[in-house]
């Protein structure tokens, strides 16, 4: 019988293989330094804002603050601080309507430099003819840096006890966004207002609103200030870490992601979105 034999021939890489592999090292050694320079210049901007953010705080806290009544020459600045802070934004002519129909009820918060840096814009709600007299909280916001030092609770203090005095107002109402968690950690926790109505589709993006109010009880026990000086509910007030919010929100934030956090930061409390008839 006649065999055969065959022979492998030895499998040898030849010049291009080379030159691919050297090029897949290249290339993978490229991607490895964008993602290292891409990591440390997002970890320096991180690290600048949050500096930035510290800095602001610290000069907020700082220095003082004065709230009192607005007056028609504030409405610009008012309406400026309102396009900052909330999505809800009124023409000129809303603001000076509650300027000049109800001109004790709406309260500022300016800084050692005379800068508005938050605002309450009130009114009282006539809609109802049959029931208590009471008023409405149509806007509240507070800029990023001076807020979560209880500035929006100050406002809403000074704008209530104007409606008890002013108005002889029983309650205050107002609407803020379902989705608003931040809001109504304010409103409900720390200034007691209740949700008492759910309005569907109330906001122009087809949100809901919940409806709410407080009882002014406690403001009608003060003794009353003569509404007509206006610089007699003039309240100088030096910010700080109001420990019921910070305790608040760190009970709240618990369980939630990051990015949960963050976003309701934007939303903070006092950047509430309540919204007027307009």
């Amino acid at each position: 019988a006649r065999t055969t034999s065959t022979s492998i021939a030895p499998c040898t890489s030849g010049p291009h293989d080379g030159r691919v592999r050297v090029r897949g090292r290249r290339f993978l050694a490229w991607c490895v330094v964008v993602v290292v320079v891409v990591g440390v210049a997002l970890f320096l901007f991180c690290l600048v804002s949050f500096s930035l953010f510290v800095l602001c705080s610290g000069n907020a806290l700082s220095k003082m603050v004065t709230i009192r009544r607005a007056t028609v020459e504030d409405l610009i600045n008012m309406q400026h601080c309102n396009l900052l802070c909330l999505p809800e934004n009124y023409q000129m002519k809303y603001y000076f309507y509650h300027a000049l129909t109800w001109p004790q009820l709406s309260q500022v918060a300016l800084d050692d430099k005379g800068k508005i840096v938050g605002y309450v814009l009130a009114k009282l709600d006539e809609d109802d003819e049959t029931g208590p007299p009471h008023g409405h909280i149509t806007s509240l916001a507070v800029k990023r840096t001076y807020r979560r030092l209880g500035l929006a609770k100050k406002l809403m203090n000074q704008a209530s006890k104007a409606m008890v005095e002013v108005c002889k107002a029983k309650y205050c109402s107002l609407h803020v966004r379902r989705s608003n968690r931040a809001a109504l950690h304010l409103y409900k926790d720390t200034l007691g207002f209740s949700i008492y109505d759910t309005e569907l589709g109330y906001y122009a993006d087809g949100e809901d609103a919940f409806a709410m109010r407080r009882t002014l009880e406690e403001f009608e026990q003060k003794s009353p200030a003569k509404m007509d000086d206006p610089k007699a509910e003039i309240v100088h007030y030096k910010p700080e870490v109001d420990s019921d919010i910070k305790a608040a929100d760190e009970d709240e934030d618990k369980g939630k992601t990051p990015a949960e956090n963050a976003a309701e930061a934007d939303a903070s409390e006092t950047s509430s979105e309540t919204k007027g008839d307009s």
